[in-house]
């Protein structure tokens, strides 16, 4: 069994996004992360939701897997990044957001600017679509080369979002899954 911590972007994933369904599907082996800051994303009490989320997943299983899109890609990397030795099943990290970016909510997540991609502790699949506004494929093919994991470019799928009207995304747990099989 596994047991999966999901990480949505600012103000969570609504009822139509892939996330949503599949934490549905997933019943009491996924949590979700539940930062104070949804809206206002503060990276420190981001990280401190993955960590409780992680903490309540743990007594689940032994095998834990985050699950993030968008701006949770960066709390999840920076989780991981603090927690090294946190044994981790993997990280499937979708559509991160360019800090650098033109489309990047300077404002709303001013917090999260600073973030650098380092190589994670565990096996992990970056997802990026050929037209999201707020990452070039380019630039999260980087990332995936500098946090040393797999890229997958989805196609022009925009954010990765309920807008891509992706349903619960069967390609994505297909992803998914080569990454949790390994």
């Amino acid at each position: 069994m596994v047991a999966y911590v999901v990480i949505p972007g600012i103000e969570g994933s609504d009822r139509q996004h892939w996330q949503t369904s599949w934490e549905r599907q997933w019943g009491t082996s996924a949590v979700r992360i539940s930062p104070a800051s949804w809206s206002a994303p503060n990276l420190d009490d981001w990280v401190k939701a993955v960590q409780k989320a992680y903490d309540y997943a743990r007594r689940q299983d032994s095998r834990v897997v985050l699950v993030a899109h968008s701006l949770g890609c960066w709390a999840a990397s920076t989780w991981l990044n603090s927690n090294p030795s946190s044994p981790i099943g993997g990280a499937f990290l979708v559509a991160p957001p360019d800090p650098h970016g033109p489309a990047f909510p300077r404002r709303a997540a001013a917090t999260f600017m600073e973030v650098s991609a380092r190589p994670l502790p565990c096996p992990a699949l970056v997802v990026g679509s050929a037209d999201d506004p707020y990452c070039t494929p380019q630039a999260g093919a980087g990332f995936a080369r500098r946090w040393d994991a797999q890229w997958h470019l989805a196609g022009a799928r925009g954010h990765l979002n309920s807008a891509s009207g992706l349903g619960s995304w069967r390609d994505g747990r297909e992803l998914l899954d080569s990454l949790t099989l390994q």
